[in-house]
């Protein structure tokens, strides 16, 4: 998958060429929700990340479409040049259909566990998402995972507490480059 969104971009952003890779197995061909992120090597930074919560998309249609996207239309960043790619690294985020966690709201917290979910948090208009390797990464514990997780749906970070919210978790397989078109390891 990782190396499927590197050519994905070199195609695009070099030549402009739109590719859509074969699926390599019947599984890749199945619908999943799946992110791809591009960080700054070897600080690690964010450069973009945009995917699909939901398994709307074969996964090689949705890995192609969301490599582009993280490289050009993540509001966050200017559009990734292509003499960027040999400073990024790219990850891929396979997502398990979000469930919702229907329990009483002060029992949220007992039923997410870091390292293992990612979160969603839809009120109203507002969703908000943050994918497994995210609290690890920033060192948080659940509570923070929670505000923070309203805080990017543009919420306070109480609103996970409010009754209308709807909390989801989902769990991902997470891939990386190493370094940029480097090998790739497992990440969770």
């Amino acid at each position: 998958m990782v190396r499927s969104a590197r050519a994905v971009l070199e195609a695009y952003l070099h030549r402009g060429s739109r590719i859509i890779p074969k699926p390599p197995s019947d599984k890749l061909a199945r619908p999943f929700g799946v992110f791809t992120t591009l960080k700054i090597y070897p600080a690690g930074d964010l450069r973009g990340c945009i995917g699909y919560p939901e398994p709307i998309k074969p996964l090689n249609v949705a890995l192609a479409e969301t490599a582009i996207l993280a490289a050009t239309e993540d509001p966050r960043f200017p559009p990734v040049r292509p003499e960027e790619l040999d400073t990024l690294t790219v990850e891929v985020s396979a997502l398990t259909p979000p469930v919702l966690l229907d329990v009483p709201k002060s029992e949220i917290p007992k039923h997410v566990r870091i390292g293992e979910h990612g979160l969603i948090l839809r009120y109203g208009s507002h969703s908000g998402l943050l994918l497994p390797q995210v609290p690890v990464e920033e060192g948080w514990d659940v509570e923070q995972f929670l505000a923070y997780t309203a805080m990017k749906a543009g919420l306070p970070p109480d609103a996970w507490t409010w009754p209308d919210a709807r909390i989801y978790t989902f769990t991902a397989e997470v891939f990386s480059e190493v370094e940029p078109k480097g090998p790739v390891k497992r990440v969770m």
